[in-house]
């Protein structure tokens, strides 16, 4: 695929037509987008991109010589008649198919695009035409771009020049509808998801659905694994208790957080486990510092520790906390909550939660919503499920879930709702509560075989004894990172032997 910019100066236009000649050798089909830019050929003055069509007949001779390397022409009207020398769409088409049998595409704007296989018709609509996609336009970069993604991907699929035109189509309407040029493309389940329902999405940059899929099915989104071993330590009101015990200084948590870090990566990497952590800025700031950046998962909370309704740490500015976040740091958030509880709270709560995700997607970050049932309510086998629903049905898809272990009948109820709502979450992480080593394996058992599940982020169980040690001055920095080594071993141990 050669764009018509690259053909207008050295030395890009040599590298294409050397290009041009190993194609024709291996019997590569060859496709020209004509693209034509009239400053970028010396038409106009500098940083005057907005003119799309000067006629020259420089321009247009220099075309010409280079047409009949093509199998495959695309064009807008002004692409077209500067190709066929004249302002005539029709014989601006005859004079370029007198200078090769190429399959010629002409895109028509909001009609649609036609595909002229032979001989030129005397009508416009005479050749194989694909209906335009109508759409309000809010940006036009990249739409040509865009189209020609499309329309390749059901000609190279051999699906027949209706489908390549419905495809382009389709695709260019995504583009334009949007703000943005290449981080606006569609996915192809994105694109299939459209064209399914098109004429009821007039906008659809507005469209919930379509924004989801062009969120979670992106080519850059990261890729994991199926089993991580987490280590939760973005704590902070339970590690300045223990201080305020002690009698330490709060800002020893800082270091211990760093040898947290240090301890979990070396026996991760000893156990070949797939790392990751859950770091706070408030005293985790150098450990997520030392963090990001080595390819391990990482989570950072958003909430007011133990807040309940919820309350963000920060302030409820999330946008603004979120456009400093490095794209790899995914937002945690716990959220105390059941469907039965006080309704007015509850409201709260999720009016919260609605506030977070609006920023999430603005953002671009990926979400883990963390959900304990309030003291005084007891987990059912469809509370947690229940719960879960509430959120979807307000539209909003946590990348992943953080839960409490749970029996085999709430694992079902819950894997029927993520199923149902969200087939492209990451999953579920099993949480610890504190609990002892013992309680957990009987919880991880039961995780086996379950979909869903991703893994454990657990903390306390792991830190909790051995931190106590360090602030007291019983352990010095190698025994504390042993100590920290050996729970986190043995906890990925049980959750490794929890099929057998």
């Amino acid at each position: 695929l050669i764009t018509g910019t690259h053909l207008s100066a050295e030395p890009m236009l040599g590298a294409s037509l050397q290009a041009l000649n190993y194609a024709k050798k291996h019997g590569v089909t060859r496709c020209l987008d004509i693209d034509y830019r009239p400053v970028l050929w010396g038409l106009t003055t500098r940083g005057d991109g907005d003119t799309r069509f000067i006629a020259n007949d420089k321009v247009t001779e220099h075309l010409q010589s280079i047409l009949p390397h093509f199998d495959l022409i695309v064009g807008t009207d002004e692409e077209i008649h500067i190709a066929g020398g004249t302002t005539d769409t029709i014989q601006a088409l005859k004079n370029i198919r007198a200078l090769t049998d190429a399959v010629i595409v002409f895109k028509r704007g909001a009609l649609g695009a036609s595909v002229y296989e032979g001989a030129i018709p005397d009508d416009l609509d005479g050749g194989i035409n694909g209906v335009g996609v109508r759409v309000e336009v809010l940006n036009v970069l990249g739409a040509g771009d865009a189209f020609m993604s499309g329309f390749l991907r059901g000609y190279i699929a051999g699906e027949g020049f209706e489908k390549a035109l419905q495809y382009g189509n389709a695709s260019g309407a995504l583009v334009v509808s949007r703000h943005g040029c290449t981080p606006a493309m569609p996915t192809w389940e994105e694109l299939s998801d459209y064209i399914s329902r098109a004429n009821d999405v007039p906008r659809p940059d507005k469209d919930a659905q379509l924004n989801y899929l062009h969120r979670v099915t992106a080519p850059d989104r990261p890729v994991w694994g199926d089993s991580f071993s987490i280590f939760a330590f973005d704590h902070r009101i339970q590690m300045e208790d223990v201080c305020t015990e002690l009698g330490v200084e709060p800002k020893r948590i800082e270091k211990a957080k760093q040898l947290m870090l240090q301890a979990g990566k070396k026996t991760a990497d000893e156990l070949g486990a797939e790392f990751g952590v859950l770091i706070d800025e408030t005293w985790g700031q150098d450990a997520l510092n030392d963090a990001t950046g080595e390819n391990i998962w990482i989570g950072r909370p958003v909430e007011k520790p133990k807040s309940y309704p919820l309350e963000f740490e920060r302030g409820d500015d999330m946008g603004k906390q979120l456009k400093s976040w490095p794209k790899e740091h995914v937002i945690k958030c716990l959220m105390f909550y059941h469907p039965d509880d006080d309704k007015a709270l509850n409201e709260i709560q999720l009016n919260r939660i609605q506030l977070l995700w609006d920023s999430v997607c603005a953002s671009g970050h990926e979400l883990l919503l963390e959900i304990i049932h309030p003291q005084g309510f007891d987990m059912t086998d469809t509370s947690m499920a229940d719960s879960l629903t509430t959120i979807y049905n307000m539209g909003i898809k946590p990348d992943w879930w953080k839960l409490p272990t749970l029996t085999p009948a709430q694992w079902g109820a819950v894997s029927d709702v993520i199923e149902a709502n969200a087939p492209h979450c990451r999953g579920v992480l099993t949480l610890g509560l504190d609990r002892p080593l013992p309680e957990l394996v009987e919880g991880f058992k039961h995780s086996a075989g379950q979909k869903w599940c991703k893994g454990f982020a657990v903390g306390r169980t792991i830190f909790a004894q051995p931190l106590r040690q360090w602030l007291a001055g019983e352990l010095d920095d190698d025994a504390f990172m042993s100590a920290l080594a050996k729970n986190y071993t043995d906890m990925h141990n049980a959750w490794v032997q929890r099929n057998q």
